[in-house]
This record gives C-alpha cells, sequence and structure tokens, in this order.
C-alpha cells in the first residue's frame, strides 16, 4: 500500500512517501529549486520519493493532501458576513485556493505522464488535522493531549486534542482572525525581517532584551476562556487579508499591522537601520507573551485532558524557547515535537492520516529520527571534488575522526555532508557546518565569515545523549532542536559558542542509533577535549540547506569555510595544491 503525502501551496512545500505503514521518503521542494520556503507544488519532492521507493506514480494507491477547501465553509461565511473584508481580500483568497482544485492534473503535469494513468484516490484533508496526524500518529504515545498551533490552515490557527489509539477528539479551536502566528509574524515584520519564516531571527534576538513591551503585547492577544483572542484594532489583515505574492513560489508577506500599532508602539524598523536596545526589548516582550499564552493554551487543555503526554505541532511549535518551558510551567511532563512540525510535515501527517484513520491500519511507526531525504554515494562525493578541480583524501572512519577533530580543534570551521538529507528546518548533523564550542570567537567567525548574517544568531549544541544530564539542567532526548534550555551555570565559560547570553542552548540530542557516524565524530572530539559537544549550524548560505555534493562545494567556496567532508572525502581549504585562485579568504 502506497500512500503519497503532500503540502502545497503552503510555505515549505513537500512530498512525503508512507509504504505498508512506513515512512521510506520526506523532503522539501525548496532543496531541489533553491528557493527559500517554495510554496508552489512539490513535483521534484514527489518525483524523488518515487524514485527512493523504487516505485512508478501508477503504483501510488493513495495522495493525500494537506488542506481542503471546504473545511469550516459556514465559518467563512460567517465571517465574511460580519467582517466584510475587501473585496480585493476575497478574490485573492479565491484565486489562491483555486490553484489547489486541480491536483490531480498538476501531478500528472509534474511527473509528465498522462492522467489516465494515476489511478490513486485523492484526499483533501483539513489541514490541522494533518498537523494533528503529524503530531500524535508517529509519536511513542499511545495516548497523548495535542496542540496543533500556526498562522492559519483551512481557515483555523489552533486546535487541541484528546488523543488515543487511532483516533482523537477535538476540543477547542480558534478560527481567523486570531492567530498567536501571525502576531509573531506581524511584529517580525515590524522589527525589520520581511521575509517568510524571519521569526527564529526574532526569537534568537529576544534574549538580549528585556521585556519592557510585555504590557503593550498583552492588549494585542489576550487570554479567552480556553483559547485566545486578537485585539483586530492593531492589525489589518482581517479587512485587507494577508497580501502574499508568489515569486516563482517563494511566499512574501506584506506587513498587517494597523497605524494604531505604529501610533503607539512607534514606527517600525527600516530593515537598512542597526539594531537597538529598543528592538531587543520588543522582541523579549513579544517572546514572553507568546509564552504566556502557550502556557495558558496547555494548562487549560490539560484540564480537559489530564494526560502526562503532549504533542506540539505546527509552525508556532518550532519556537524552542516556549518548548523548553513546557514541562515546568504545565502539568504535562512528556513533550514530543516531530521533526517537521510546521507545514512541511503535513505531507507525512497526511499520509498518516490515510493510513491510520482512513484505511484503519495500525500504528507501527515511530519518528525516531529526521534522515528521510536525498544522499549521495562515497563515489558521487569523488567525482564532485574532482569537476571542481580540487585536491581531496578519503580517508576511512577512524582516521576521518581524527582528523576532522584536530582540524576543529585548532580553530577550524568544517563542512560536514553525510547520508540521508534531514528533513525539517535544522540540520543534525549530515548537512551540518561544525566547529569547536569552546572558542569565544567562532559564534562571530560563522555569523560574519561564512553565513553573513546578524551577529545575535546563535548556534546548537550538539551534544552526546548519555552526557546531557551533566551540561544541562534537564536530561531528556532533544534530538530535533526543538526545545531550548539552560546550560548548567559552571558549563557557560567552558562552551560560550553555544552557550546564549540568557545562559541557554538550543540543544540536539545525538544518539549512538539515529546517527551512529556523527555520534561517533562528536565522542572523538570527547576523548579530545572533555566536552561531549560540537557546535552545529546549518551547511548553507542565506539559501536552502545543500542536498548535493556539488551544492555543498559551491557553499564551500563561496564562504570561509576552512574544510569540508562529503562522506569519507576531505577536501581542506590549507591543502598545499588546492588552486591558488580558489585559497583567498573572505576579505
Amino acid at each position: 500500500m502506497n500512500i503519497l503525502g503532500i503540502n502545497a501551496y503552503h510555505g515549505d512545500a513537500s512530498a512525503a512517501l508512507v509504504v505498508d505503514g512506513q515512512l521510506v521518503a520526506a523532503v522539501e521542494e525548496e532543496r531541489f529549486n533553491r528557493i527559500k520556503h517554495w510554496a508552489g507544488f512539490p513535483s521534484q519532492s514527489i518525483r524523488y520519493c518515487l524514485e527512493h521507493a523504487g516505485i512508478r506514480v501508477q503504483d501510488v494507491d493513495h495522495v493525500a493532501v494537506s488542506f481542503n477547501p471546504k473545511a469550516n465553509f459556514w465559518r467563512r461565511v460567517a465571517f465574511v458576513a460580519s467582517h466584510r473584508p475587501k473585496f480585493s481580500a476575497v478574490i485573492d483568497r479565491l484565486k489562491r485556493q483555486g490553484k489547489t482544485l486541480g491536483l490531480e492534473d498538476q501531478l500528472a503535469r509534474g511527473l509528465g505522464v498522462d492522467r489516465a494513468q494515476i489511478r490513486a484516490q485523492f484526499h483533501r484533508l483539513e489541514h490541522h488535522q494533518t498537523h494533528v496526524a503529524a503530531g500524535f500518529l508517529i509519536s511513542p504515545f499511545e495516548e497523548a493531549a495535542v496542540l496543533s498551533i500556526d498562522g492559519m490552515g483551512d481557515f483555523t490557527s489552533t486546535l487541541t486534542a484528546a488523543a488515543q489509539g487511532l483516533s482523537w477528539q477535538d476540543l477547542d479551536r480558534v478560527f481567523f482572525p486570531h492567530s498567536i502566528g501571525f502576531l509573531y509574524t506581524c511584529i517580525t515584520m515590524y522589527l525589520g525581517f520581511p521575509y517568510f519564516g524571519d521569526e527564529y531571527k526574532v526569537m534568537g534576538l529576544a534574549p538580549y532584551g528585556e521585556p519592557e513591551f510585555a504590557d503593550f503585547f498583552r492588549k494585542l492577544i489576550f487570554p479567552h476562556g480556553d483559547t485566545f483572542r486578537l485585539d483586530l484594532d492593531y492589525f489589518t489583515h482581517h479587512r485587507s487579508g494577508v497580501q502574499m505574492t508568489w515569486n516563482d513560489g517563494a511566499p512574501i508577506i506584506a506587513p498587517f499591522y494597523s497605524q494604531r500599532l505604529v501610533n503607539e508602539l512607534g514606527p517600525a524598523r527600516n530593515p537598512k537601520e542597526p539594531m537597538t536596545k529598543r528592538e531587543e526589548n520588543i522582541a523579549k516582550s513579544l517572546q514572553v507573551v507568546t509564552e504566556e499564552i502557550i502556557v495558558h493554551l496547555l494548562n487549560r487543555l490539560h484540564r480537559k485532558c489530564p494526560s502526562k503526554n503532549i504533542c506540539m505541532t505546527g509552525g508556532v511549535a518550532m519556537n524552542s524557547v516556549a518548548n523548553g518551558k513546557i514541562t515546568s510551567r504545565t502539568p504535562f511532563e512528556n513533550v514530543y515535537i516531530p521533526a517537521g512540525a510546521a507545514d512541511n510535515g503535513t505531507s507525512f501527517g497526511s499520509a498518516f492520516q490515510v493510513w491510520n484513520r482512513v484505511l484503519k491500519k495500525p500504528r507501527t511507526f515511530v519518528q525516531s529520527h529526521a534522515f528521510w531525504g536525498c544522499d549521495s554515494s562515497d563515489a558521487d562525493c569523488q567525482l564532485a571534488a574532482v569537476a571542481a578541480g580540487l585536491p581531496s583524501e578519503v580517508l576511512d572512519e577512524p582516521d576521518l575522526f581524527d582528523r576532522i577533530t584536530d582540524l576543529m580543534i585548532d580553530g577550524n570551521v568544517v563542512g560536514w555532508f553525510q547520508g540521508r538529507m534531514e528533513f525539517g528546518a535544522r540540520a543534525l548533523g549530515n548537512r551540518s557546518l561544525i566547529a569547536d564550542p569552546r572558542r569565544t570567537d567562532m559564534r562571530d567567525i560563522i555569523n560574519l565569515r561564512i553565513k553573513f548574517r546578524e551577529k545575535f544568531r546563535p548556534f546548537a549544541p550538539s551534544i552526546l545523549e548519555e552526557h546531557v544530564g551533566e551540561w544541562f539542567e534537564i536530561d531528556e532526548p532533544t534530538p530535533y532542536m526543538e526545545k531550548v534550555f539552560p546550560i548548567r551555570p559552571e558549563k557557560h565559560a567552558v562552551i560560550p559558542a553555544v552557550t546564549h547570553v540568557d545562559g541557554s542552548g538550543r540543544l540536539q540530542t545525538v544518539s549512538r542509533l539515529a546517527n551512529p557516524r556523527y555520534h561517533a565524530l562528536i565522542s572523538t572530539f570527547h576523548r579530545k577535549t572533555g566536552v561531549p559537544i560540537v557546535l552545529n549550524t546549518s551547511l548553507n548560505e542565506n539559501e536552502p540547506i545543500v542536498r548535493t555534493p556539488a551544492e555543498a562545494i559551491s557553499c564551500f567556496l563561496r564562504t570561509d569555510m576552512d574544510a569540508l567532508v562529503l562522506g569519507n572525502c576531505l577536501i581542506n581549504r590549507h591543502h598545499p595544491d588546492f588552486p591558488a585562485d580558489k585559497r583567498k579568504r573572505i576579505a
């Protein structure tokens, strides 16, 4: 039984393939077309999933799509009648939804087959139901409370549920125009971060500030019964819609805060202006109030579903700072957040919803890692180095780990390209930049000379799972960088490059079972330094994470990276035979 799951015409378009109840492939379209957060139809992702499984589109039994234009229809009608949005906003929404209607034909065109060859049954599923499926059905829990929370999907921004076995009961919903995701996006643009998906920058900026404006944000969003509401006087999206343009699939959002917000909070920051303490304090205030609303939702949810387990999903579940406070500020003891918690994960969420809920098949799959994407053979890696005219060495594992850790200890930044590519926004040890976390200058080196981004942006500590409790004030697996936790105070000075200004770190625990090669590398570093941690950030430079060896080499050559490892193949910029015209470092 082959089930193809698709996220299309939302940000981070993606595809996933479930075969006989097991996830076998999942990938985002941006990795192929190199357009961040691409939001069109994921033809290349679909093609990869089918090729990886060795099947044709004719062999697909079901196609599950993570939106349903008919969902919450009467709620939509009631909203239009009561709020009377601009006619242009309604037309814009209808045009966008019109793209979702001919998916059967789009699938045929995207794969270059005749429409008659597609025999699959199509399922258009409500957006947040697929989020719930992605959060619960592949979790390790037999029963759990579920919070799905994002910007907006099928007229809903928030859904809570009580889940058990193969099913769940919806408890509470928050409908358009009320959305904590919209609030965070709105203020992200106000702070001068204009691009879709920039919310993580605000989360990274927040620890530098003080909650000076928290009371102001408590006017914008506030608890309402078991959910929350926005004060719509500070926004325009309920009248004018959220104005999006699709630049060849890359979503661009126009600001939707009102003049009243500007009058009371002051003028928005121009992206070209320097960051000041005011912006830091606004970011901190937004983060504090966001956490308050999430905690309110979870505490009220626990009253209705008093489980020890909580599954978090949706774009707001990518707020790792808030996630790290759940067990200390709510009754929940076990928190599960999948790799691909945002809209990208609705591709596998929709596929499992069909497998488990529509077809009534038992749950047999638990997501234990995130490595569901493309891979490259050692031969591919070596050929890419030859094609680029770069000297390389092929080493066995012990020698490779020894060389790479020595390079890191000497202050070098290393690109680490291994195995199957990660699914989701975060590099987890297969498409990573790695470095020594003990160096006080390493954060600035990578931000300014390799990533070419803001100095305040933090990096993650990848830590051996068996040593977490020695370095963090908690001791639990956190495999997808999905939570931020306090680092033990006595360790702050030991690993300054991955310790945020407030003493926290967005950790990634690395297990021997999930990623034995990355675990072995960090273990070698641990034996040499006494530190079971390496600095980890994504292998890219203002682009989607690299997919192929050639893309990794291109990133290596246009940045100040010192070395690049492609499988067992080491390319060292400091090698005596490295071409002089490619050796020049960034000035």
